[in-house]
């Protein structure tokens, strides 16, 4: 509706229903207690520590340490009693009312392997609209660093990519491949913001999937300027804004995207380890040094590029050759 020129938009909101956190064993203590004092009914829950219910709302907490609330009354007990007694802060899930921007429809990309001797580059982009971020709410999407389990990572990854309306899109980079670009490149930067750009292209590509549209792209900000990945957008990729920044993952969209290219990576480190026989530790340490130095003494040199990524330091102490002195790095 609008008054004298100006548009005004009105959000109709549904009422909270439904609300989960995690609870330490002190505040689950004390939760308890506090339903107890107000005579709340209990009740029988699978897998629950404990379960209470009342005439609007049932409570459970579980043995996992995730609490749920659901129910009509659930708005309530959250803000007058969970949060001021329990969790002491104020936290209800009321984000996406004091910013309906969280569900716009968005490109997330991030990427994983970067910091891994052995295993390929892999860039993930996901799409979102809505109803994906809503059908993710009880998901646990966040940033694939938070997650250790490589069986977690490959269910929720199963998951996104299974999701309504989600589009997504990866760009895996085999060793061999990888070596070549760097060779060209000379810089992993440069190869991230082609890896981005490629992602951010294939998936607009997939517009005809997408409704409604996508109305930005969001990446982490991996290198000083940002322009790096704006050069290397393609036709496509340069119809949508492209937002840059630091702790980017902690939008869903980029953390779903970590999720997928972690899961491509870990995918990509499994085929590897099947195709040459050896165990091959994440990340660059002093068990992945010993890897590759064993690597090269029973394969050769000549092999080490199939899986690894020859620019790390790692590739010279595994072949036996002097390190060049390290620069001291220094923000531009």
């Amino acid at each position: 509706m609008s008054f004298a020129g100006f548009v005004v938009r009105i959000f109709r909101v549904k009422p909270l229903t439904i609300y989960t956190c995690k609870l330490t064993s002190e505040q689950a203590t004390a939760l308890a207690a506090a339903l107890g004092a107000r005579n709340w009914k209990p009740r029988e829950a699978p897998y629950a520590r404990f379960a209470f219910e009342s005439d609007k709302t049932n409570i459970v907490f579980y043995e996992s340490g995730k609490l749920v609330v659901q129910g009509k009354g659930t708005a309530e007990f959250v803000e007058f009693v969970l949060e001021p007694e329990i969790l002491k802060q104020a936290k209800v899930g009321y984000e996406t009312v004091l910013n309906p921007e969280l569900l716009l429809p968005r490109i997330g990309v991030d990427e994983s392997g970067k910091g891994d001797f052995f295993g390929p580059l892999c860039i993930a982009g996901v799409y979102v609209n809505e109803n994906v971020i809503k059908a993710w709410a009880e998901l646990g999407v966040r940033d694939s660093k938070n997650i250790s389990s490589d069986k977690k990572i490959s269910e929720l990854a199963e998951k996104i990519r299974h999701t309504p309306g989600c589009v997504v899109n990866t760009v895996v980079v085999g060793n061999e491949a990888y070596n070549r670009l760097y060779l060209k490149m000379r810089s992993v930067n440069a190869m991230l913001a082609w890896g981005h750009a490629r992602v951010i292209e294939n998936l607009m590509g997939l517009r005809y999937q997408m409704n409604p549209l996508p109305v930005k792209a969001i990446s982490d900000q991996f290198a000083a300027s940002k322009s790096v990945i704006e050069k290397a957008l393609m036709t496509a990729g340069r119809e949508i804004e492209l937002v840059q920044r630091h702790k980017a993952e902690e939008d869903i969209a980029v953390a779903a995207a970590s999720i997928l290219a972690r899961d491509e990576f870990v995918k990509g480190l499994a085929k590897l380890e099947k195709q040459f026989e050896v165990k091959l530790p994440k990340g660059a340490s002093a068990a992945v040094d010993a890897t590759a130095k064993q690597f090269v003494e029973e394969r050769g040199v000549e092999n080490l590029g199939r899986i690894s990524k020859m620019h790390f330091r790692t590739a010279l102490r595994a072949q036996g050759l002097p390190e060049p002195p390290k620069t001291e790095w220094r923000k531009r």
